[in-house]
């Protein structure tokens, strides 16, 4: 009760956007997110920026992923990725409210949701659950759509090595039959529309790994909706 309490007083002060320093605004003002959130264009089905009106990078088109569709609301750059490290490594799940409605904001991401009959948060491992505190996917997930959320149907069933070490090919074998659907809930798939929810996507490994897991029980459909699209450089994010 007394957090209960203590939160219902700190929605009504006011506060101070964490990227400019402008108050009193909210966590990060509507000009912050209008200048640092510009939609850009984006492969349909990994979310890499593209150029030239293309739809599709050449690596998905080479060899499509195992996704309908993938979309990225913001880089993972400044200020996002700093936004997101105190998000998942500090202990502030508050955040989630904030970062989930920038992904929201994202062209495409309103109409994924309201066509999805099920949304699945990226599982974490049992290792990294315990020592973060909560999963960062599960709580976008809830801000983005609480009614279709389901938390306990897409499981973790090894604990991997952090990806942040691995190239690509590395990733996808590190990550690969990783995911699996809960015991004796297969049917629950067959024929369904399913967004995946995460908050940063680098390589993809981990979410094609978990797409195929999906498809495996007759998903019919499978979009990909992450907060920021990360280079394989700059994958201190995972």
């Amino acid at each position: 009760m007394f957090r209960a309490v203590v939160q219902s007083i700190s929605d009504r002060l006011p506060s101070q956007c964490a990227v400019c320093g402008s108050w009193p605004r909210d966590p990060v003002c509507e000009a912050c997110v209008d200048r640092f959130a510009q939609p850009c264009a984006r492969c349909d089905t990994c979310a890499v920026p593209v150029h030239g009106g293309v739809n599709r990078c050449g690596a998905c088109i080479r060899d499509p992923p195992p996704l309908d569709a993938c979309v990225a609301a913001v880089h993972y750059a400044y200020p996002w990725a700093g936004l997101i490290v105190r998000f998942k490594f500090q202990g502030q799940p508050g955040w989630a409210s904030v970062l989930a409605a920038v992904l929201r904001n994202a062209p495409w991401v309103e109409p994924a949701l309201d066509r999805a009959d099920l949304v699945l948060p990226m599982p974490l491992a049992r290792r990294r659950l315990r020592q973060r505190g909560f999963n960062q996917a599960l709580q976008l997930a809830h801000h983005l759509a609480p009614l279709k959320t389901d938390p306990t149907l897409l499981l973790r069933t090894r604990d991997t090595p952090p990806q942040s070490a691995l190239n690509r090919a590395d990733r996808l074998r590190n990550v690969r039959q990783a995911f699996a659907i809960a015991p004796g809930r297969g049917d629950t798939l067959a024929g369904r529309r399913v967004v995946l929810v995460d908050d940063v996507m680098t390589s993809g490994a981990s979410l094609f790994a978990a797409a195929i897991a999906v498809r495996a029980a007759r998903a019919d459909h499978v979009t990909a909706l992450v907060l920021a699209r990360a280079d394989l450089a700059s994958d201190s994010a995972r």
